[in-house]
């Protein structure tokens, strides 16, 4: 394994499900430190700078939530969640503490992968050029402006369409909540008022999807929020 490789802490107390997934994540290149709790974990976080956390939820000595409550303070390191937990609330539950990604136990090696590689993608990708300029598809968005365009026809939006879009914009690849994007565009005392983001979803997807029925972009995750697809300068 070469010194350059990235590093990889898994945070996991099953030895059978490290195993696993060390396996998995060395076929990948990864270099893979492990961790059996959460304060061992958070330690390690600290000292070895990871460029990827694996983390499972159900941990001997608190819970993967607090974990990512407390790294959520000082790193933006990219955080997948592993559980046996399959309910929508425990999903969007860590989404909404800052994890990147979640996968249900069981998983495959190539789920994994395929979860990770993605992750790493949505991280290295600059998104926003110098000028303020972003793209998806045949949509431009000039954040400088304030305008958008699709297929170089001038796209007329709401400053709540706007805000709504521009929220995506910033956390591109990554799962958004409906209580995020509620109190980020509406405020926090609408974080429940979930029929305002089918309706605004629903204005965004006619304006810039090809066909907003079949949404390439613009992309719901069901009981738990939207996803931003893809985002290229």
């Amino acid at each position: 394994m070469s010194e350059l490789a990235p590093l990889a802490l898994l945070v996991e107390d099953e030895p059978q499900i490290r195993r696993f997934v060390r396996a998995a994540l060395e076929e990948e290149g990864w270099h893979v430190h492990e961790a059996a709790t959460v304060q061992r974990g958070l330690s390690d976080a600290g000292t070895r700078s990871p460029d990827l956390i694996i983390l499972d939820l159900g941990l001997p000595d608190g819970d993967g939530i607090d974990f990512l409550n407390d790294i959520r303070k000082w790193s933006t390191v990219p955080v997948i969640v592993l559980s046996a937990r399959t309910g929508e609330a425990h999903k969007i539950a860590a989404l909404d503490a800052g994890a990147d990604d979640y996968l249900t136990k069981p998983f495959s090696v190539g789920e994994l992968q395929a979860r990770v590689r993605a992750t790493i993608r949505r991280q290295r990708q600059p998104g926003i050029d110098n000028a303020g300029q972003v793209r998806f598809g045949d949509v431009s968005v000039d954040l400088k402006d304030r305008r958008v365009s699709k297929g170089g026809a001038s796209v007329h939006l709401t400053p709540t369409e706007y805000r709504l879009l521009a929220v995506m914009v910033a956390s591109a690849g990554r799962v958004l909540t409906n209580p995020q994007l509620l109190r980020s565009v509406w405020g926090p005392s609408h974080a429940e008022d979930g029929h305002y983001l089918l309706i605004y979803m629903g204005h965004l997807r006619h304006k810039l999807e090809d066909d907003p029925a079949q949404p390439r972009y613009l992309l719901t995750e069901t009981g738990v929020g939207y996803r931003l697809l893809t985002v290229a300068t």
